[in-house]
């Protein structure tokens, strides 16, 4: 696992958490918001780098730093919205 993942991985967690306080009704608490923010800002990143390679990048350059927290931030918080969603409709 090099920087770039783990840059991607930690762009999620934030991005999972920053959903759930922007949208209320998403909010799973501090953990699950983390862990759906985790797996969303790996996929984010991943699909990232294969959608837009150029921007993904490969490196530690500032555009594949930029890519990854683009794509991790944004999978995270897509991740989360889904789960919660999908949470909410089952508790209905």
């Amino acid at each position: 696992m090099d920087l770039t993942t783990i840059i991607g991985l930690g762009a999620g967690i934030i991005g999972g958490n920053g959903a759930g306080k922007m949208v209320s009704s998403l909010n799973q608490g501090v953990l699950v918001n983390s862990i759906a923010g985790l797996v969303g800002g790996g996929i984010g990143a991943q699909v990232l780098g294969m959608v837009a390679p150029a921007l993904a990048g490969g490196g530690m350059d500032i555009q594949g730093i930029i890519g990854q927290v683009i794509g991790g931030g944004v999978g995270g918080g897509a991740l989360l919205a889904v789960f919660g969603a999908v949470k909410n409709a089952m508790g209905k």
